[in-house]
């Protein structure tokens, strides 16, 4: 009888109560690994956004401080200095900011809101915070201005009222234009909402207000009433000044342009219609599509330049949107790709009442940032520095890579800098504020992204920036022009049909693959020399699923294959002839989705193809897409999955190695009871091998595979070379056989009977001829077994591929050596093992074939597999084995080939001798929990139940510079880490609940606490998990504010000083203050003091750094003040001591003149 423990069930009780994860220790697993992480050492904070800023809506730029701000429809801000420098904002609300207004030179902004709230950002600080608030309560904000060098902020709303705020303390002032004192008797009805305010440039007492029905007015600010107002039939949508003040223009809804003088006679002194066909009969010229807006800029030397959106006549059907600039007699129509949301002018002067001088037009389009230079003939457009073309083709797959070796990047940047486009300005990037970040980051960070039209990205995102390095096409390997027959995969992949799906990228050998959405897989290696390549190599493979119950000995027998001779590989078809496919399959099979070039390739130096893997449609069905992917260098392997199995490829000898269904991969050890999918006339009609192995990965047999029953390994089919030349020749009885065949055991010879060069595993359509006798003995026996469970699900019986881990370790239970093995993880919890003999570096692993050999299930969890790590005895993490990069295309002597080709050591030597104290750990993580599993006994230590109620849509297993841990990402938005191998809950955030498939599909974790995901379709947001990285992320940050002068107000000249003319100030304090004007009604608007200024700026910058940072900024303003202070003392000085001499010679000049003599 046992013996009950009491003890043991208290033990038990408590584990479950707690948090913890249940512990079970084995035998040889007292010697517990110390573990290094704890919970102190993570924090999770947002670092960086790089991209276009997604749907913008409008910009601003401070041409004093050469910063660029851009607000967004869901209330994002992101500001722009010199490359490099960045900032993301977020407006709480996320109401969209239809405007936006520096203090120019002052490191404030302020962000109009569609919620009707005025906000005052704080850019002194490395995080802007929001300093004022204000939301209006009765009025709807339609327009803003800021005078330069004015603490009053002028808001028009769409009752046509406006309203005065100052900046500083943000409060209304009681001063206020409302619309029918602007409009007065001028118009019967409601001039609609203000689109436009801004002051004479000349005169700052004079303001002038566009109403969008057509009306403008000039208003005398002290006067408080209107001296002129301008009537035109067409709605305007904007209004500019001429620099001297006489003048303004107005662009209109019909595509004019009209423009008035100040003194004006009620109709404008010239209307120009710029894109309307004029009539010969001198008639109005038709009417054109709205100009959203105009500038009007003028320069010392030459004609003004008058620059507009819209307007284009509305025949131009099809045409793209376009900037238009006339410039004297020339009229230059810009072309865009999108759609132009807002357009600036860069100036040399930030004062309106000068020469203006325009040297650029920043363009803000729907999808782009276009920056044109206005002084080269042309009107070229800049180099944009930004890393605004993530979205070029929509994302659909990213890979985030911290730790990278040294030369990477340098290599990737020679290749890509070959890439970039001719014609662009010679001048410097326009937008040149800020400073770069004093911190320095010891790692280099690449990102690579897959887009929809097959192009790879590769992206340098070292110290929080990102560039892009280099761009890979790999649409360039297949035919566009897809023929009628080709159509028929319209189903599989129309939209686009070169999308990158997954990728898998080995950085110590360059070596990438990538899978696309019509099921083919690209395998590339890294070159530095150009190369053609007259045949792109092919590999066709068929993956199918269903099995077959009835038989019908003559359907279809028609088909005919190539039977490749025994000494051949039956996988290694190029182009001109594919043995692996039926030359005329009447029911759609064997059909590629796509096809691959047959002209020569001219491959650029960077990535260039080395192999092509398509799965090909099977009895008129397409093949699955690929859901698994990964490329081991050392082994020179390449292994993809989808829901009907996996294959694996050898890319040096261009061959199949293994093609199986995933239930043949249990072999009798199946735990499910599958039910086969009814058969359909179409299906396979001829005798079909699918699998014949060296080492029996196809479950054909159900007897054991040898004598010593392989530690329960699933079962093996081993052929002799006179049984499997019988068998391609027919010569076994099988016209109609399933793939569950069970084989005669007169089939099955010993495996030292079977020559090395046939134990390589064939995956293609072998077809006996017609009349062959039909080995269906014992078809239906296996069909019942299989299918004898009521229970059975049908969704259990498609069992996907979800995970891969090439890693070298103990293949069976109780091995003492390591081997190479291939871990696979499936969609229903299992992860089975692959053992693989790879032949020996040199000649002869171009010649012998890899072996493949499953030794049965390691373990179930809950939920399909993510994610398959390894680690030693010490608990440190185990990297796949790696060959170092290789120049391909050189013809070096062999010798030297494989000096370079050496197989990188594992950590682990194995030895037949090693002790069990030297184990491994398998770390594996499934969509619910994870376990650790001890090598090589097999026995389950450690095992955690992440979540219950939601799933886990992305998990890895990284390296922190403290120790290893697994960080996943679940639905519900928590990111959470465990420790390593004790999976103790470390940090739990709930950070972003899933809202779109583009988080869970792009979201990344890679080592060193670096996570990555795409936040929206054009923008990449990077977090940190990593406490250290958080600490250090102040210094990472560039400062958009910089301590700069401001010009020198114009020279008012001799006469303009005698005789006035100049410009004249106001004094708005005197106007709009308290004192003057009263109090605004405290309904109007409410004011919200906001958590910025240095209380915000104490929250974001953490530790001395931050309070150095705060002191130097501090020191720079204090001297510049102290630096302004004296030269205004200087200037007092010498214009007391001239004003002293002037009375001095004035004196001496009247001491002797009587009274009647003045």
């Amino acid at each position: 009888m046992k013996k009950f423990n009491i003890r043991k069930v208290l033990d038990g009780l408590k584990e479950v109560s707690s948090s913890t994860p249940s512990v079970q220790v084995g035998p040889q697993e007292n010697h517990l690994i110390q573990e290094t992480l704890q919970s102190d050492h993570f924090q999770l904070c947002k670092t960086v956004r790089h991209g276009f800023p997604y749907q913008p809506s409008s910009m601003a730029f401070d041409p004093v401080q050469k910063i660029l701000a851009i607000g967004t429809q869901s209330g994002a801000l992101r500001l722009f200095g010199r490359p490099g420098v960045e900032c993301y904002c977020q407006h709480e609300t996320g109401a969209a900011v239809i405007q936006l207004q520096f203090l120019i030179n002052e490191g404030a902004l302020v962000s109009a809101l569609a919620d009707d709230s005025v906000h005052l950002w704080n850019l002194r600080q490395k995080r802007p915070a929001i300093l004022h608030s204000l939301k209006f309560n009765r009025e709807r904000i339609t327009f803003c201005h800021l005078p330069f060098q004015s603490k009053w902020l002028y808001i028009g709303t769409e009752r046509g009222n406006i309203h005065i705020v100052n900046v500083e303390s943000f409060m209304l002032s009681g001063y206020v234009i409302m619309w029918n004192k602007a409009i007065e008797l001028s118009s019967k009805a409601h001039p609609g909402p203000v689109v436009h305010i801004s002051d004479n440039p000349m005169d700052e007492g004079k303001l002038i207000i566009g109403f969008e029905s057509g009306i403008v007015v000039l208003w005398d600010l002290k006067s408080k009433k209107a001296d002129y107002r301008y009537t035109y039939d067409e709605a305007i949508h904007s209004v500019a000044w001429h620099h001297e003040g006489k003048q303004f223009i107005c662009s209109h809804s019909d595509g004019t342009l009209t423009i008035w003088s100040i003194r004006g006679s009620g109709k404008p002194i010239q209307t120009i219609t710029p894109h309307g066909k004029q009539p010969k009969d001198g008639k109005k010229p038709e009417p054109c599509k709205p100009i959203l807006k105009v500038e009007y800029k003028t320069t010392r030397t030459g004609d003004p330049f008058i620059i507009f959106s819209g307007g284009l006549s509305y025949d131009t059907v099809g045409r793209r949107p376009c900037l238009t600039v006339m410039h004297g007699k020339s009229t230059a129509v810009l072309e865009m790709d999108y759609p132009i949301v807002d357009f600036l002018t860069l100036c040399e002067t930030p004062y309106p009442n000068d020469f203006q001088e325009p040297y650029a037009v920043v363009v803000l389009l729907e999808k782009d940032l276009v920056v044109i230079d206005l002084a080269q003939n042309g009107y070229p457009i800049f180099e944009n520095p930004y890393p605004l073309t993530i979205h070029e083709s929509p994302v659909t797959c990213c890979e985030y890579f911290a730790d990278c070796p040294v030369d990477l990047i340098p290599a990737l940047y020679s290749v890509g800098s070959r890439q970039k486009r001719q014609g662009y300005s010679k001048k410097e990037w326009p937008v040149s504020g800020g400073n770069w970040g004093q911190g320095t980051q010891s790692y280099s960070e690449i990102i690579i992204t897959g887009h929809a039209d097959g192009t790879v990205k590769f992206w340098d995102a070292s110290a929080i920036m990102l560039q892009v390095l280099y761009k890979l096409k790999t649409a360039k390997v297949f035919d566009r022009n897809r023929s009628k027959e080709d159509k028929g995969s319209a189903d599989v992949s129309d939209e686009d049909p070169f999308a990158i799906q997954i990728m898998a990228w080995c950085p110590e050998s360059r070596m990438l693959c990538v899978a696309g959405v019509s099921a083919n897989i690209l395998i590339y290696r890294f070159s530095k020399l150009e190369v053609t390549t007259e045949v792109v190599q092919l590999l066709e493979v068929r993956m199918q699923y269903e099995l077959n119950e009835t038989e019908s000995p003559d359907g279809g027998g028609e088909q005919t294959s190539a039977h490749p001779t025994p000494g051949a590989s039956p996988q290694t078809s190029g182009p001109p002839s594919h043995p692996s496919t039926s030359s005329n399959n009447s029911d759609g099979g064997n059909i590629p989705c796509l096809k691959v070039r047959s002209a020569p390739l001219k491959q650029s130096p960077g990535y260039q193809v080395d192999l092509v893997v398509q799965l090909v449609w099977v009895s008129g069905e397409p093949p699955q897409q690929i859901t698994s992917l990964a490329l081991n260098s050392s082994y020179g392997l390449v292994v993809f999955g989808n829901s009907n199995g996996l294959a694996v490829v050898d890319y040096i000898q261009k061959t199949v190695v293994l093609n199986l269904g995933t239930v043949e991969l249990y072999g009798s050890n199946d735990p499910y009871q599958r039910q086969p999918r009814s058969p359909r006339k179409s299906r396979q009609p001829s005798g079909v091998v699918h699998a014949i192995s060296a080492t029996g990965l196809c479950d054909i047999n159900e007897g054991s595979a040898t004598s010593e029953d392989r530690c329960k390994s699933p079962t093996s089919v081993l052929m002799s070379h006179s049984n499997l030349q019988q068998f391609y020749n027919g010569g076994g009885r099988g016209a109609k056989m399933s793939r569950k065949l069970s084989l005669p055991t007169e089939l099955k010879p010993d495996l030292g009977a079977l020559p090395l060069c046939f134990l390589l595993t064939v995956l293609l359509s072998v077809c006996p001829p017609r009349g062959a006798n039909p080995l269906d003995h014992r078809d239906n026996s296996f069909s019942r077994s299989r299918s004898s469970s009521v229970t059975s699900i049908d969704k259990e019986a498609r069992e996907g591929i979800n995970s891969f881990h090439f890693c070298e370790t103990f293949a069976r239970k109780g091995d003492c050596t390591l081997t190479p093995c291939l871990y696979v993880g499936t969609s229903l919890g299992t992860v089975l093992v692959l053992a693989l003999t790879l032949p020996p570096a040199g000649e002869q692993r171009q010649l012998q074939p890899v072996i493949t050999s499953p030794t049965g299930m390691l373990v179930r969890l809950k939920g399909s597999i993510l994610r398959m790590a390894f680690l030693d005895s010490t608990g440190s993490l185990l990297p796949p084995a790696y060959d170092p990069w290789f120049e391909p295309n050189v013809t070096a002597d062999g010798e030297e080939r494989e000096k370079v080709r050496k197989r990188r050591p594992v950590s682990v030597s194995p030895s037949t001798s090693q002790d069990f104290s030297e184990s491994q750990y398998a770390v594996v993580c499934s969509e619910k929990q994870a376990k650790v599993i001890s090598l090589p006994s097999q026995t389950c230590i450690y095992e955690h139940s992440i979540t219950e109620t939601s799933f886990i849509l992305r998990a890895d297993v990284v390296q922190m510079s403290q120790g290893v841990c697994v960080a996943c990402f679940c639905a519900n938005g928590h990111i959470m880490t465990l420790s390593v191998p004790g999976l103790r809950p470390l940090m739990d955030v709930n950070y972003l609940p899933l809202t779109n498939m583009r988080i869970a599909r792009t979201f990344c974790f890679t080592n060193l606490g670096q996570a990555m995901y795409l936040c929206s379709p054009t923008e990449i947001q990077r977090i940190t998990y990593s406490q250290e990285t958080c600490e250090n992320l102040q210094e990472l940050l560039g400062e958009l504010f910089t301590p700069v002068e401001t010009p020198e107000a114009p020279n008012r000249g001799f006469f303009k000083g005698l005789f006035g003319g100049g410009a004249q100030s106001l004094d708005r304090e005197e106007l709009f203050g308290e004192l003057a004007a009263g109090k605004a009604s405290r309904s109007l608007a409410q004011h919200i003091p906001g958590p910025g200024g240095i209380e915000g700026m104490k929250g974001a910058a953490s530790g001395v750094v931050g309070d150095l940072a705060r002191a130097r900024i501090a020191l720079d303003e204090r001297g510049q003040k102290l630096g302004e202070l004296e030269e205004r003392t200087a200037a007092m000085m010498a214009s007391a001591d001239s004003f002293s001499k002037h009375a001095h010679e004035m004196m001496l000049k009247c001491k002797d003149k009587k009274w009647y003599q003045f």
